[in-house]
């Protein structure tokens, strides 16, 4: 393998479809959406609403919360499935959290439940640093640990500050996970009051990336988890670059020049070395929001050619806030192992290049790009195992 290259070694996931890798892949190739009416999300507080939600599960040892029993249940899996790839761990793995708004769920009946009156060691757990610290104490890993946080290019911002720290000699291996289970009412109400955000709408009418009447996205929460390496045996995938901007416009809006934009993705291809003819598959950002749809589609006719696709997985994962781009590079990094990629089905007239239903997938590059609100700019160039 190229030494500039890493591996996507293994994979975990935990998403609304359920606690598992192939749960997700299973859910994505029937082509139905992990979202379901939940109570309390609608347009009233008493009314349902669509949202794809991780449910309880994972181990009560790893604590209280579905956020740490989740980021611990991903990254354990990613784990043994690379060992089972043939990884082994070299002496000083790092590990990588990608993390918006962590323990939602805790902070939410620290304030409102329990007024503050909890025991110490309660109170520990509501801090980013305690799944992280129990998780390297469980495999005795001894190399930087630290979170990353780019809001929803989050996932993208931890594959290339592992890619970083592979480069620089820091660690031998790095165990990276992003998770986002932050869909509460309160935080998805807000949302839905931005105008991106949809409740109230089956997901494939309500988010339609690259179609015509979309109304923009259904909240979703995940963890997604990764080994990373130059010490692959057989790899999902590997990450040859990227790179990552920020607009400095506007807390919400993207720049509409796409001068910054458009520069992320040239440098990104700059970093892997390759040229824009080579990208064969756009795995968007895609929101299914005005604004971002326009952006990558404009980006992927000015910058690609007419062969490459483009795809967004979120109308049947969600979005997935700081876990979004991470979900969606599991999405095709299986896709290069299992030989097609599951793109949802077009329901309305769209973008020429848009992928529909079941795609193969040959040796062409993955540009998996990530536009975080605030104006977080990123993009990843994937490629299956040589």
């Amino acid at each position: 393998m190229d030494s500039r290259q890493m591996a996507i070694c293994g994979i975990g996931a935990v998403t609304g479809y359920g606690w598992g890798r192939e749960l997700l892949w299973d859910g994505l190739t029937s082509g139905k959406p992990a979202a379901g009416l939940e109570s309390g999300y609608g347009p009233q507080p008493d009314e349902p609403g669509w949202v794809a939600k991780v449910t309880d599960g994972g181990h009560p040892m790893d604590g209280p919360s579905r956020f740490a029993r989740a980021m611990r249940a991903a990254a354990r899996e990613a784990i043994a499935d690379a060992g089972e790839r043939g990884w082994q761990p070299g002496k000083r793995v790092g590990l990588l959290h990608a993390v918006v708004l962590g323990e939602v769920d805790l902070w939410r009946q620290f304030y409102l439940d329990r007024g503050g009156d909890v025991r110490p060691r309660e109170y520990l757990g509501l801090m980013p640093s305690t799944p992280m610290s129990t998780f390297m104490q469980e495999y005795g890993f001894h190399g930087p640990a630290m979170n990353v946080s780019a809001m929803c290019a989050s996932g993208n911002a931890g594959l290339l500050t592992a890619k970083a720290w592979l480069d620089a000699g820091i660690v031998d291996d790095v165990v990276f996970v992003a998770t986002d289970i932050s869909a509460t009412p309160e935080n998805v109400r807000h949302f839905v009051r931005l105008g991106v955000a949809v409740t109230d709408t089956e997901p494939l009418e309500a988010c339609r990336p690259f179609q015509e009447g979309s109304l923009g996205f259904l909240m979703g929460e995940a963890s997604v988890a990764f080994v990373l390496s130059r010490n692959a045996v057989r790899p999902y995938a590997l990450t040859l670059g990227g790179a990552m901007s920020h607009d400095g416009y506007h807390v919400t809006s993207v720049d509409p020049d796409l001068g910054q934009v458009r520069g992320c993705f040239r440098d990104a291809l700059a970093n892997a070395g390759v040229p824009a003819s080579a990208i064969r598959y756009l795995n968007a950002h895609g929101p299914g929001t005005k604004q971002c749809d326009t952006a990558e589609a404009a980006i992927l006719e000015q910058e690609f050619g007419p062969e490459a696709g483009v795809y967004s997985v979120k109308p049947l994962t969600g979005h997935c806030q700081g876990a979004a781009s991470a979900v969606e590079v599991s999405v095709a990094a299986l896709g290069y192992d299992r030989g097609f990629v599951p793109a949802p089905i077009r329901v309305a007239p769209g973008h020429p290049q848009l992928l529909t239903g079941r795609v193969p997938v040959g040796d062409g590059l993955t540009a998996k790009s990530s536009l975080g609100m605030g104006g977080h700019n990123s993009v990843v160039v994937l490629a299956p195992p040589a």
